[in-house]
């Protein structure tokens, strides 16, 4: 596959199908692994890491999963290609900086990415819509298995699968899921629940993972140690964790549409007036605002078959998306212009939000219209 036929399509993680995907975008299950007897990718020197990125490269190709997949070695991806793949969490940023002896598979379904020679010789990961983390795992543990039938992977029968980072050191399986909490931010609540995770060995993180800020009220959710516990007991706990997560999210947004709806009316419309009729938009003003009318659908305010048009314009407005169908490369304020002209074009037969038809749910499923009173 090329990377313009993957370019044409958004992953089929993004198409809000899954269970709960009005606050869980995707879910994720990464495993690491490392050859026996090979130097980690950070150690190897230039040759080693072509050996062992051959060595690896052919088997995964040779999986049914991964037939007809992109498959590039990362030196001869320009740095804009390679940003492309970090907007569509394909590829980490890490791995981003990488140059030769490293590469990327990844499935035509855009579900399955395997990096090669990132921080550890093998980086696998499944990405599933809505919260599907079991369904993640069954599909990668199914190809970590093919591909330990075939490679010879660095394992201790006391600490288990040996990796870089003493952290994934066990299972070697990161668990996460991307939460979008608009209700619990507009509610001032996001703090708490962050804390609350934290205190019980849980991360947060931001839109592309440690270190990043959580624009449009994007969140990461994941496990942080791998040693002590089996995939199945992380997998269980992170998802009854998330599963408290969305329950908080919904009673916020029900709480700000009895008790502040009219602030709430307002913030949806506003962040439609300024989308459909804005020239300069930043990355971050985007989101933030693509957030609202997200929330809006989630509510009623505009209808449901619009959903995918709005979920890929938080990857479309993205620096390195625009600068690539534009097929030039933008300064700051020229993507600020551009980002604006794609919205303003998608949007053009966007309907207005029809407030009438907002409600929230009670307790016994029955529907209640917000209240007007602040």
């Amino acid at each position: 596959m090329k990377f313009s036929n993957m370019l044409a399509t958004a992953g089929e993680w993004l198409r809000g199908e899954g269970p709960h995907h009005q606050v869980v975008i995707s879910s994720r299950v990464r495993l690491a692994r490392n050859l026996r007897k090979r130097p980690f990718p950070g150690w190897a020197k230039k040759a080693e890491r072509t050996s062992i990125l051959e060595l690896i490269r052919s088997h995964v190709e040779a999986l049914p999963e991964m037939q007809e997949s992109f498959s590039e070695n990362l030196q001869d991806l320009s740095a804009l290609d390679r940003q492309v793949l970090v907007e569509r969490h394909l590829i980490s940023r890490e791995h981003a900086a990488k140059g030769g002896g490293s590469a990327v598979v990844v499935n035509r379904r855009q579900t399955v990415s395997i990096m090669i020679n990132e921080e550890d010789h093998l980086r696998m990961q499944s990405i599933r819509s809505g919260l599907q983390l079991k369904q993640a795992f069954k599909l990668i543990d199914k190809i970590d298995s093919a591909l330990e039938s075939k490679l010879d992977f660095a394992f201790d029968p006391r600490l288990g699968y040996l990796t870089a980072c003493p952290t994934n050191v066990g299972t070697g399986m990161r668990a996460s899921a991307m939460l979008h909490l608009p209700g619990l931010v507009l509610s001032e609540l996001i703090n708490q629940v962050v804390q609350a995770v934290g205190k019980i060995g849980l991360a947060v993180r931001g839109l592309y993972g440690e270190g990043t800020e959580a624009m449009g009220n994007l969140f990461q959710i994941s496990n942080q140690t791998t040693l002590g516990e089996r995939e199945d007991e992380i997998i269980n706990r992170l998802s009854k964790v998330i599963e408290t997560i969305i329950e908080k999210e919904h009673d916020a947004r029900q709480i700000l549409l009895q008790k502040k709806s009219n602030t709430l009316c307002d913030q949806i419309g506003r962040a439609y007036g300024v989308l459909t009729y804005a020239h300069a938009m930043p990355s971050k003003e985007a989101l933030n605002l693509l957030s609202i009318i997200k929330l809006g659908m989630d509510l009623g305010a505009f209808p449901e078959d619009q959903r995918l048009q709005i979920d890929e314009l938080f990857i479309d407005t993205q620096p390195a998306h625009l600068q690539k169908s534009s097929q030039q490369k933008l300064n700051a304020e020229e993507r600020d212009h551009l980002r604006a002209q794609l919205i303003r074009d998608r949007l053009k037969l966007f309907p207005k939000p029809d407030i009438s038809k907002m409600a929230t749910e009670s307790g016994n499923g029955a529907t209640t219209k917000p209240s007007n009173n602040e």
